[in-house]
């Protein structure tokens, strides 16, 4: 385990913590261990007494560009001096506008329209929005429904809740007061695999019957996240853009996880070669340095909203375009567009194959699966997140397992030996998973 030389002043109150503040997913009468973090720079986390940590996890997947870089940094700097917040209500700045240039820039020719958001789930929230207002302005008011496929996460939030795993997922108990929507079964061919002819046929069956009353179908494409990183075929998405086509429905893409290169595409979308209708963005959209994220829409879409009775799109929150979380967004899609994350990622895979590959013939290992910046151990039974939480910690590592997956999704800028840290603390701690007695039964979604 590294040592820090450097002396932090910070303390951290751990007792008040664990008594009066809530962390994600967690009881506050049994709640989870908590590390206190006091600084961090590159891929490593310092904790409060001195010990370094890498970091695997990239700050929940957002972090692409690794801590205190000092481009995004400077840019930040800058722009809390100069105007760190103001209302976007009849008001503009220079940071949104250049955000949005460069995010209509990278995305795909349809996307033209830009929502500025506060946070993935909200992203969702508005997509969902903007496929049932355009559907108003369409004089079709019946197509209330979204369909979606099982084991997908989306937010936390209701109308994300609502096309969540609707069993599995971390939100079932919440029983009537979520919207009922519609679910095919999760994708089954494999990523990389010949496509199995009839995948597609239960969400067919599905949109033939009910199309009339569907406005919009989402998934997370290519990759679902939080419901178990299960890696599908990218003629399945295209199977499902043509199904949209052909049924008149919204495709609603979820990039917030998959976005800015994680799948080894700028977004996971260009492995089928396809374009969304209304495309989700957050996580690495600011490196992970602030809250943001954006819900982009075609011409159509956007005109569809326009002709509905109420005239005007109904969201709007209060940081809405906040001026220093664009700067920090603009300087991480800067580093970005450089394309270095390119090659970074290619190393990043081909490390993983190296390395993890062989945790296959571990007793606890049920599956090994890597698709480019991931990692995933799927092992055979619910993990005991606390134990192994601590474990890591005990090896140098920040690995934080859900259910029973034990994964990495490091920052781009990650070292070969910082990674080769991760994958040994990895197949150590797999190998050794009989040895615990699991009683954690919260669902975490990374």
């Amino acid at each position: 385990m590294f040592k820090n030389d450097k002396q932090y002043s910070t303390s951290i109150d751990f007792d008040f913590d664990a008594k009066h503040i809530w962390h994600p997913y967690t009881s506050m009468t049994h709640a989870l261990p908590t590390f206190g973090v006091v600084a961090a720079q590159g891929t490593q986390l310092t904790l409060e007494d001195g010990r370094t940590l890498i970091d695997g996890t990239s700050s929940w997947w957002a972090c692409v560009h690794g801590y205190g870089h000092p481009y995004i940094l400077k840019a930040m700097e800058q722009q809390l001096h100069q105007l760190s917040h103001v209302m976007f209500g009849g008001i503009t700045h220079a940071p949104a506008i250049d955000l949005s240039k460069k995010l209509i820039n990278m995305t795909s020719e349809s996307l033209t329209k830009v929502f500025l958001a506060d946070s993935g789930s909200i992203a969702v929230e508005v997509a969902l929005k903007m496929a049932l207002q355009y559907w108003q302005g369409r004089q079709q008011n019946q197509k209330q429904h979204i369909l979606t496929v099982k084991n997908g996460y989306h937010g936390d939030t209701f109308a994300a809740m609502s096309v969540c795993d609707p069993e599995g997922g971390m939100h079932s108990m919440f029983g009537d007061s979520v919207t009922p929507q519609l679910f095919a079964p999760a994708p089954q061919t494999l990523f990389g695999e010949p496509f199995i002819s009839d995948d597609l046929t239960p969400i067919r069956q599905i949109i033939e019957q009910q199309h009339h009353t569907i406005a919009a179908m989402i998934i997370e494409p290519i990759m679902q996240g939080a419901g178990g990183m299960r890696f599908y075929s990218a003629d399945y998405l295209a199977g499902l853009r043509a199904l949209c086509d052909e049924f008149n429905i919204l495709l609603i893409l979820d990039e917030i996880a998959t976005g800015f290169g994680r799948t080894g595409k700028l977004f996971a979308y260009e492995h089928a070669n396809i374009e969304a209708d209304i495309l989700c963005l957050g996580k690495a959209l600011t490196g992970g340095y602030i809250s943001l994220a954006a819900t982009l829409c075609s011409d159509e879409v956007a005109q569809g909203i326009s002709d509905s009775p109420a005239g005007v799109f109904m969201h709007g929150p209060t940081f809405m375009g906040n001026p220093l979380a664009c700067a920090a967004a603009n300087a991480s899609l800067d580093l970005i567009n450089e394309n270095q994350w390119q090659a970074q990622v290619r190393a990043i895979e081909a490390q993983l194959y190296t390395e993890l590959s062989e945790a296959i013939h571990l007793p606890e290992v049920k599956d090994v699966r890597i698709l480019g910046a991931v990692g995933v151990l799927e092992m055979t039974s619910r993990l005991d997140t606390a134990q192994l939480q601590q474990d890591f910690v005990d090896l140098g590592v920040w690995i934080r397992p859900f259910s029973n997956f034990i994964y990495l999704m490091p920052a781009y800028t990650i070292t070969s030996s910082e990674l080769t840290q991760l994958t040994n603390a990895m197949k150590k701690v797999a190998a050794n998973i009989s040895l615990y007695s699991p009683h954690n039964t919260l669902i975490s979604h990374g």
